[in-house]
């Protein structure tokens, strides 16, 4: 069945326009009460980011669940994966994030983790969906869920994070400049690596409901780069608003993206016989992430986008490190979700490790040139599914030998295709992918 609501990472869209609204997620807390329910008695976390209109879904959300006879523990502004670990540790049926992750303040959504800290499976999200297109009902008076607020969570998590890294690491001589986007990680995130020795700097933590991810943070990463140089520091660390993307930037102020820190943390584990199997991608990884790691003899394998994917393929392949260049992640012998802070943490014990700066530990990934070129079609017919397409894609892979990649594939919201063509020679790959591009033009006319 295909879902009516859930996306690959929850419910998200713009405030105020359906389902982004007070009712709907009044019902949806009904009805993910409902369900949760159905395991037993019910305990649901709940946390939100630093938007605005996290107050009012907040409450909605309390209402909802309430009604359907669970209870409800608040936490406040906490990162993402906060919420996936707190879920485990207070034994909760479920965790809600309020988040719209690195979107303006003006979109919000939800995201559910189950009891053990991982998305929910899809039987329990059509569960819910289906809960959502019937009556809404109230239990009896006396089973109606409570509310509390966990006052200590943020110390709790902090603790957590720390434990990541081996009792007694102390960053102390090193400066980082952190960017915490005006959102989630605002509170914990300057604590963790200030109790860990480190100095910090601290951009962009002054959340006021409207400024989260305003120019700030691992979208936006200017204010960062210009800061690491101005207080020479050795690196900074952008978080995105809810605290599970991370990029960084090296102490000459050249951004390092989420292929760049993913070889970092797994050529580590791999040189202290820790990686466990091998490394997760996405089709979008740069295929200089691929060739880094098979010169280490590190297996690579690539996902669909969207860290959804990228955590399934590690669960199925009992592996440990995997994420996206957008900053994704995942060190699952750590989190069970994808986590900015601990990913940080692991980059900067790789660099203890090695007694490296960033810049120089970053070397060993050489990124191939990338061209990426959009081309519009009129609706109808894919024109992927072209014969001609497809013996020209098949051919220019064959021609790159192994050494460079093709990736022709469809926009999920605009009429377009993408053509993409990577690999070791720039010329070449732009002259490949804009013979590819004319070629989709050619057969979409």
């Amino acid at each position: 069945m295909s879902k009516k609501y859930f996306g690959t990472d929850g419910i998200r869209g713009r405030v105020g326009e359906y389902p982004i609204t007070p009712d709907f997620m009044l019902k949806l807390g009904w009805a993910a009460g409902m369900a949760f329910r159905k395991m037993g008695a019910c305990k649901v976390l709940v946390g939100k980011d630093t938007r605005i209109s996290g107050y009012m879904f907040e409450s909605a959300l309390e209402a909802g669940l309430t009604s359907a006879g669970a209870d409800v523990m608040l936490l406040g502004p906490m990162p993402t994966p906060a919420i996936a670990y707190l879920s485990r540790t207070f034994q909760a049926e479920a965790g809600i994030v309020i988040s719209a992750s690195h979107n303006p303040h003006d979109d919000n959504g939800i995201k559910f983790f189950s009891g053990k800290g991982t998305k929910l499976p899809d039987e329990l999200e059509l569960m819910i969906e289906e809960l959502l297109d019937t009556p809404m009902t109230v239990v009896e008076s006396s089973k109606i869920g409570k509310v509390s607020r966990i006052n200590d969570a943020s110390g709790r998590y902090i603790e957590f994070c720390k434990s990541s890294v081996p009792t007694g690491t102390n960053f102390a001589g090193l400066k980082i400049v952190i960017d915490c986007a005006h959102g989630a990680t605002y509170k914990v995130a300057p604590s963790v690596f200030r109790e860990l020795g480190a100095e910090v700097v601290v951009l962009s933590a002054q959340p006021n409901g409207l400024n989260i991810n305003d120019n700030c943070g691992s979208t936006h990463m200017g204010p960062l780069q210009a800061a690491v140089l101005a207080e020479h520091a050795d690196l900074g660390i952008a978080f995105d608003g809810d605290g599970d993307r991370v990029l960084m930037v090296d102490h000459t102020g050249a951004i390092v993206d989420g292929d760049d820190l993913l070889f970092i943390i797994a050529r580590d584990l791999h040189e202290r016989g820790k990686l466990q199997g091998g490394v997760v991608g996405t089709l979008m990884s740069n295929l200089g992430l691929e060739l880094a790691l098979a010169d280490l003899s590190i297996p690579f394998v690539r996902a669909n986008v969207g860290d959804r994917y990228v955590i399934a393929e590690l669960q199925e392949r009992n592996w440990l490190v995997g994420g996206e260049n957008s900053g994704h992640v995942v060190c699952f012998n750590h989190a069970t979700t994808g986590d900015a802070i601990i990913a940080a943490l692991q980059v900067l014990m790789a660099l203890k490790s090695r007694n490296e700066g960033l810049a120089q530990t970053r070397q060993a990934l050489r990124k191939c040139p990338q061209v990426l070129i959009n081309v519009r079609f009129g609706g109808g017919e894919s024109p992927l599914e072209h014969p001609a397409v497809k013996e020209a894609s098949a051919r220019v892979t064959q021609a790159m030998a192994g050494r460079g990649r093709v990736l022709l594939r469809k926009s999920g919201t605009e009429p377009l295709v993408r053509v993409m063509v990577e690999g070791e020679d720039e010329n070449q790959v732009r002259g490949y992918a804009e013979e590819l591009a004319k070629l989709v033009t050619e057969v979409s006319a």
